[in-house]
């Protein structure tokens, strides 16, 4: 074989594997989701700093978390019941220009010079409750668009691009915002909004599959909650992640272990920095070399061995001495993290019947947005009494014991193979 044929080929194996994007359904999915990655940082980035620049206080931008989360949390489970009783390329269509709407209002009220701290507080909860149901229908549209067997190469772009938006807008937001101003910012996001309506406006027509009205109901989302409990390696890939990121995840600790572990001075400094952006890019970085990931078809495994990395990676965090170090180990828990991640996802949609993908697709936001928030709460909580080293090592440790433990009761899971053939 050619050596250059040969590269190739290694390549081809190796780097993220972009045959969904030939899908043209598929390819205008993730590019409005490209689009939106980048976009719904900036104002990520803006409404704190303007309640900041407003009030001058940490505690009113602390509020912006508790605004943003409770209807993250009560739209996401509805969002996934409404998403399996309506067309989900109409509920994408409504639920992006209710975005785009809330973002050209937070831009109006901005650029008016309003000065009200709860008129962005409201605009923001409104602005969450549309991502909230906006987000598990796109996942469960994913299934519809994209053969089984390339789900995880699928899952892996779109985690990739959502990751990278995670890394970039904020940086690209807070250097933005002394160029062009922070309404503007706003008004940057309803332009990458606006895109995407005409990316989901050429998607098909994506309807409830089988017959009869279905409701979007609380009994509806009970419903969803009664087929997950039977259905055990849904429930696993679920408990699994819920014990990954209460038990696992350190970034409450973050601020502490920069300044008094790391010699950040008070007001903040590079360490800080690399630690919050390490574990993104450790995602980013595996995203883009994920062509290997749909070649394995024992997905349990490869869930339970990322998880277990994962605490691996965190506990070698809370023992580092040196910045670097602990940097590295926070990127490889980022990486880890993500390969658990492409593999949840795959299961979920593969596993679960369509009538349900909905509701357990909101399930999954509900679990992604409140797990690391518990985690804030019971990390610092632990430091404050033991110190970080321990709350981070132990934390780390804990995951481990705990998902091997859920094994024993769950065991189908680790036993769990993806049900087709890989694609050519």
């Amino acid at each position: 074989m050619p050596p250059r044929k040969g590269l190739r080929k290694l390549l081809s194996r190796i780097v993220v594997d972009t045959r969904p994007l030939k899908i043209p359904a598929f390819r205008r999915l993730w590019m409005s989701t490209a689009v939106t990655a980048v976009g719904s940082q900036l104002t990520a980035v803006a409404v704190p700093k303007q309640i900041f620049d407003l009030t001058g206080s940490s505690g009113y931008v602390g509020l912006t978390g508790a605004v943003a989360l409770v209807p993250l949390l009560v739209f996401g489970l509805w969002g996934g019941a409404i998403a399996d009783a309506v067309d989900r390329r109409k509920l994408l269509l409504v639920t992006n220009v209710g975005l785009t709407v809330t973002s050209a209002l937070l831009w109006l009220q901005a650029f008016a010079g309003i000065g009200s701290v709860w008129l962005v507080l409201g605009l923001l909860a409104v602005n969450q409750a549309f991502f909230a149901i906006n987000m598990p229908t796109r996942s469960a549209v994913v299934a519809r668009l994209v053969p089984a067997a390339l789900m995880p190469s699928a899952n892996a772009l779109n985690t990739t691009m959502a990751t990278f938006g995670a890394v970039f807008g904020p940086l690209f937001g807070g250097a933005l915002i002394p160029v062009i101003g922070l309404s503007t910012l706003y008004l940057v996001d309803v332009g990458a909004l606006a895109v995407t309506l005409i990316a989901v406006w050429r998607l098909p027509s994506i309807p409830p599959l089988g017959e009869g009205a279905r409701k979007a109901g609380i009994s509806s989302v009970i419903d969803g909650f009664r087929y997950l409990a039977v259905q055990k390696v849904l429930l696993a890939s679920f408990v699994v992640d819920i014990i990954a990121m209460v038990a696992g995840m350190p970034r409450a600790l973050v601020p502490e272990m920069a300044e008094r572990t790391f010699g950040d001075p008070p007001g903040g400094g590079p360490a800080l920095g690399l630690l919050y952006a390490a574990m993104p890019a450790g995602a980013v970085l595996i995203g883009l070399f994920s062509g290997w990931l749909h070649r394995v078809q024992r997905h349990g495994v490869a869930v339970v061995l990322a998880i277990c990395c994962w605490g691996v990676a965190m506990a070698g965090f809370g023992l580092a001495h040196s910045l670097w170090l602990a940097v590295l180990f926070m990127a490889a828990g980022g990486a880890a993290d993500m390969v658990s991640s492409v593999y949840r996802q795959a299961i979920l949609l593969t596993a679960t019947t369509d009538e349900m993908r909905g509701r357990l697709s909101g399930v999954f936001t509900v679990v992604v947005a409140g797990g690391p928030r518990i985690a804030d709460l019971t990390h610092g909580w632990s430091a404050s009494a033991w110190g970080t080293r321990v709350a981070a090592t132990g934390g780390g440790f804990l995951v481990i014991i705990l998902v091997l433990a859920s094994l024993a009761v769950l065991p189908t899971f680790w036993r769990y193979r993806a049900a087709v053939e890989e694609a050519s």
